[in-house]
């Protein structure tokens, strides 16, 4: 063998592991901030980036954290993924997420979902032209709380008092102000009152719950935030205990025992950050990405939630519902 073949072929094969990992460190990753590891919202975002021809492992990388069940550590999980150098990272987390995220880095591109209101939230500086290095799906409007009382009122007619809860840091001033504004208006509208209610996290839930008995409140309304959603299992069995009739603003409360919820569906806004990184990995900045807002919106019943209550759920609202647990 000449010493120039020689040279030919073992340049060759020690190429092939340098060509691979060449290969593999061109692949995109992407960084996944959630709140804990079996949230459906990582499950949806998986599929539309399938949809899009995105196969894990195959023609992407997804580095993972899990707050779980603590918000606080979000900034910390985001910066641990900024230090991988992560092409785009999606906070799936809500709000908190978002600002978690935002707190970590000024450059690398941030896909937010379920976020009430971002430009209060100082997020975005506009829907229309974010600004920065954040854009994704807006959540839950003002108001649906107004919905959600209207349908709370279908469901249990005879209720004269109805008691909102919510957490109160987990909206800014301006979304607060709005939100109750829509409440109280709802409630009057309705012909009922209206008890607002606050907690921070499950400390406040036992205090909380007893006020609003106190008060002879006959139906509840949960406002989502994503403190209470890790502990919504323990606010469905605190209703139930009170023989409270419950609507949430998301599904996820009522597929554990709450009687209703309307509100954007989360699965959908979660498969549709698919689009916004598949857009930012193909050269778009998320400074010129507008913030979408949700498109379809979902009613969900718990009959058997219903029957154990003593309710006698009205046929025309069971018409309305997008899906019925029975």
């Amino acid at each position: 063998m000449q010493r120039r073949e020689f040279i030919t072929i073992l340049g060759g094969v020690a190429g092939v592991p340098l060509a691979a990992r060449a290969q593999q460190k061109s692949m995109p990753v992407i960084g996944v901030l959630g709140i804990d590891s079996g949230a459906a919202s990582v499950a949806a975002f998986r599929r539309g980036l399938r949809e899009l021809g995105y196969i894990e492992g195959g023609n992407i990388s997804i580095e993972y954290r899990w707050a779980e069940g603590k918000p606080e550590r979000f900034s910390v999980l985001a910066t641990e993924l900024v230090a991988l150098k992560v092409d785009v990272i999606v906070a799936t987390g809500g709000t908190l997420g978002a600002h978690g995220a935002k707190r970590a880095t000024t450059t690398v591109p941030i896909v937010f979902s379920a976020v009430a209101d971002p430009v209060a939230e100082g997020l975005v500086a506009s829907l229309a032209r974010p600004g920065g290095n954040l854009t994704g799906l807006s959540a839950v409007s003002p108001d649906l709380v107004g919905k959600l009382l209207e349908l709370l009122k279908q469901a249990v007619p005879e209720v004269s008092v109805i008691a909102l809860l919510f957490k109160p840091d987990s909206m800014s001033d301006p979304v607060k102000e709005v939100t109750l504004k829509e409440a109280h208006i709802s409630a009057r509208a309705l012909g009922v009152q209206l008890q607002i209610m606050t907690a921070q996290g499950p400390a406040d839930f036992d205090r909380a719950f007893s006020d609003i008995s106190a008060k002879g409140a006959g139906a509840l309304v949960v406002l989502s935030n994503p403190v209470f959603d890790i502990q919504r299992q323990r606010i469905v069995d605190l209703a139930a205990n009170g023989r409270l009739p419950t609507a949430h603003s998301f599904r996820n409360y009522v597929d554990i025992g709450g009687l209703m919820s309307y509100g954007p569906s989360f699965v959908d806004l979660h498969r549709r950050t698919a689009t916004y990184v598949d857009k930012i990995l193909k050269g778009a900045k998320p400074a010129d990405l507008p913030v979408e807002q949700p498109t379809k919106f979902e009613l969900v019943l718990n009959l058997r939630t219903a029957k154990r209550l003593g309710l006698e759920t009205p046929a025309e609202l069971v018409a309305r519902a997008d899906e019925v647990i029975e």
